[in-house]
Order: structure tokens, then C-alpha cells, then sequence
């Protein structure tokens, strides 16, 4: 569809709607905008490609060199800084294997979430409160603030980096496949909403996202740690429960209530009203409903776990992802290493 000239938004920001109406708003904008697209089709998409994608070269060369700095910074930094920690600390063999896999990613996680934090409350941008705002003046082509453009290069660079490292860095563990799928989305979602200058939006799917990631690394740090040395330590034990329990009350409220009301409801219902002939309209909002049912498919995890503690199977935190050492994988060499 050919991108129009856009409509000013409302005086106040709208009221976040009911999952109900979420549903039928979106599902009846969706059916109209079927309804009314007479030509789509590849050659639409061909001429949408070229009209409304802005991406050049050395944006992407920026990108991929950026991946493969991240790639070598974890490298430096498990080889001289994680590992030597958890012999320092001495941690269980198992847990000293582990640690840095969750320390780097706590790391990222918690500095990308507070910058998209900070962009979202510290500066006038409106979207946290005003999501239909996200396409407000939207043009094509239209220039990226360099603050969100810095979010959008970090990011993006950070899950190129991520495929590689779900590859051959990462344990491996019953879900990694999704996950390596979730990162190929995730990318796809940053690289191509930036090309289309859809980045407003885009800063609040990683705000909404990356809180239940810091909280996740947070928990399984403090597992690591509350045995170290061969004896308990009840500091971190308390630290690990809490972080669970902030961590599964989180993943819902920001992935499963926040993301769907608040980015979905924007993007399939409300950027028709300010944008009515958006380019790539079903493209965009496949990836994020794609996005929102493996938010689903984690949570089954952690309701499993849930049930698990409260029937008396389970009596210590652990990643319900792990393989058990019995039906573990045959351990493949790392080529960071």
C-alpha cells in the first residue's frame, strides 16, 4: 500500500483499551485494510521496498561490525573478567560454567533498558503514555533522532551478535531453538522498522522486552552464587527468590498486558487512523503477533515452574530450559573459545 499523508493525532492521549477491544479493533482494521488493498501483491511490495525502506550501505556495515564487536567484547570479557571471578568466588563447577553467559547478558540488558528507560521518561517522547503517538507525523523517510538511532545501532548489532552466540556460546537448552528464531525476529523487526522509520515504536517493544531479560540474569546470578564456596548463603538465596517472583510477575504485566495493549493495539488499530495506507502494515504486525506467542510459549515455562513449587516437586530455583545432566546434550566446543 502507498503511504498517505498522515493525521494529527488527539488532543490527550488515548485511554489503553480492554483486551477485548483490542481484538476487535484490530481484527476489524485488519479485515478493512484487506479489504481495501486492490493491489497487493509482490510487485507492491517491490514498489513499497523502493519507495519507503531507507537503509544504506554503511548503516548496515555499522551494524554487522557492531555484531562482531559485541561477539569479541564477550570473549575479552568472559576470558578476563567472568571466569576469573567465579574461580575467585568459587563457585560449583556447574555454576561457574554458566555464570558468564548470565553476567554478560544482565550486563547488556540492564544498560539497553535503561537508555530506552531514560528515552521514554527522561525526554519529551510521549509513546510510553501515548502509544497511538508513535505514528503521529509519520513520513517516510523521515530523519531518526540520533538518541533512538544509538538504541536502534546497539540493539540490533546486539542480536546479530546473539544468533552467533545462541550457535556456539550459549548452553544449549530446550528452548534454543525459539530462541534462535526470537533473535532472527527481533532483528528483522529492529533493522526493518528502522529502514521504514517505524524506530518510534520500536523503542517501546525493547522498553517493554528487556525488564523481564535484566530480572531473568539477575535470578539465575544469585542461584549461582548463593552455594559458592560449598556453603549456603542466604543473602542471595533471598535475592534469587525475589528476583523469580519479580521476574514471572513482570514478564507478564510488560510482555503480555503492556505490549499487546499498548504496541499491538498501535500498530494493527492505530496506525491506520494516522497513517490509512501504511507500508507494510500485515508485515509488521505478523512479526509482533509472532513476537507476542513466544512471549506466550516462555510463559508456559514459567507457570510450569510455578506449579512445580507449589505441588512440592521443585524445592530449589532452577531454569525449567536446562537439560538435567541425565538427558543432556553431548557438550559441543565453543568457537569463542
Amino acid at each position: 500500500m502507498a503511504a498517505a499523508g498522515t493525521v494529527a493525532g488527539p488532543a490527550g492521549p488515548e485511554p489503553m483499551p480492554s483486551y477485548a477491544q483490542l481484538v476487535q479493533r484490530g481484527w476489524g482494521s485488519a479485515l478493512a485494510a484487506a479489504r481495501g488493498c486492490a493491489d497487493c501483491g509482490w510487485w507492491l511490495a517491490r514498489r513499497g521496498l523502493a519507495e519507503h525502506a531507507h537503509l544504506a550501505p554503511p548503516e548496515l556495515l555499522l551494524l554487522a561490525l557492531g555484531a562482531l564487536g559485541w561477539t569479541a567484547l564477550r570473549s575479552a570479557a568472559t576470558a578476563r573478567l567472568f571466569r576469573p571471578l567465579a574461580k575467585r568466588c568459587r563457585l560449583q563447577p556447574r555454576d561457574a560454567a554458566k555464570m558468564p553467559e548470565s553476567a554478560w547478558k544482565f550486563l547488556f540488558y540492564l544498560g539497553a533498558w535503561s537508555y530506552s528507560a531514560y528515552l521514554l521518561f527522561g525526554t519529551d517522547y510521549p509513546f510510553f503514555h501515548d502509544p497511538p503517538s508513535v505514528f503521529y507525523d509519520w513520513t517516510p523517510g523521515m530523519a531518526v533522532p540520533r538518541d533512538i538511532a544509538a538504541a536502534y545501532l546497539l540493539q540490533g548489532s546486539f542480536y546479530g551478535h546473539s544468533i552467533y552466540a545462541t550457535l556456539y556460546m550459549d548452553s544449549w537448552r530446550k528452548d534454543s531453538v525459539v530462541m534462535l528464531v526470537h533473535h532472527v525476529v527481533t532483528l528483522l523487526l529492529i533493522v526493518s522498522s528502522y529502514a521504514f522509520r517505524y524506530h518510534n515504536v520500536g523503542i517501546l517493544v525493547l522498553f517493554l522486552h528487556d525488564i523481564s531479560d535484566v530480572q531473568l540474569e539477575f535470578t539465575k546470578l544469585n542461584v549461582y552464587f548463593k552455594s559458592r564456596g560449598g556453603s549456603h548463603h542466604p543473602l542471595h538465596a533471598l535475592a534469587a527468590d525475589l528476583g523469580c517472583l519479580s521476574f514471572s510477575l513482570s514478564w507478564f504485566w510488560f510482555r503480555l498486558y503492556w505490549f499487546p495493549l499498548k504496541v499491538l493495539y498501535a500498530t494493527c488499530h492505530c496506525s491506520l487512523r494516522s497513517v490509512p495506507d501504511i507500508p507494510f502494515y500485515f508485515f509488521f504486525n505478523t512479526l509482533l503477533l509472532l513476537l507476542t506467542l513466544m512471549n506466550l510459549y516462555w510463559f508456559l515455562y514459567i507457570v510450569a515452574f510455578a506449579a512445580k513449587v507449589l505441588t512440592g516437586q521443585v524445592r530449589e530455583l532452577k531454569d525449567v530450559r536446562e537439560y538435567d545432566a541425565a538427558e543432556a546434550p553431548s557438550p559441543k566446543p565453543s568457537k569463542a573459545e
